[in-house]
């Protein structure tokens, strides 16, 4: 699997932590996994790791961002754009396999692709602000 195809699949899982308690999400990992087309288990351990440190991290990424936005903090966010912009800012700031401007402009191609008209710039903007 490509890259932007497993990015794609570690937003889909990020998306649902607004939605689910925390004792929840072990087992909406899981579901995740199962509900969509079979991967490779190299696939799998690489989204579920990824996954597990982003959440794991999500109270400093969270606030990172409040620190760097005015008038958006994250509970204002929409829950599509508070994803992408949780996403990048992990990679900007705790993995080094990702370029600071990669982590930014695939997360402005996740906003075209499933937030608003409005979402690649908004994301941008905030990202922008973090690097």
């Amino acid at each position: 699997m490509k890259r932007r195809e497993l990015r794609e699949r570690i937003f889909s899982m990020l998306f649902r932590v607004e939605f689910h308690a925390e004792e929840e999400l072990e087992e909406q990992l899981r579901v995740f996994i199962d509900e969509n087309e079979p991967m490779d288990e190299k696939d799998e351990q690489y989204i579920t790791k990824k996954y597990q440190a982003i959440k794991d991290k999500l109270e400093e990424i969270d606030e990172r961002i409040n620190a760097h936005t005015q008038g958006w903090k994250t509970n204002r966010m929409g829950k599509v754009e508070l994803a992408i912009i949780r996403l990048a800012v992990y990679e900007m700031l705790y993995d080094e396999e990702v370029p600071t401007s990669v982590a930014i402009n695939e997360a402005v191609e996740l906003a075209k692709k499933f937030g608003t008209d409005e979402s690649p710039s908004f994301v941008n903007g905030v990202l922008a602000k973090i690097q």
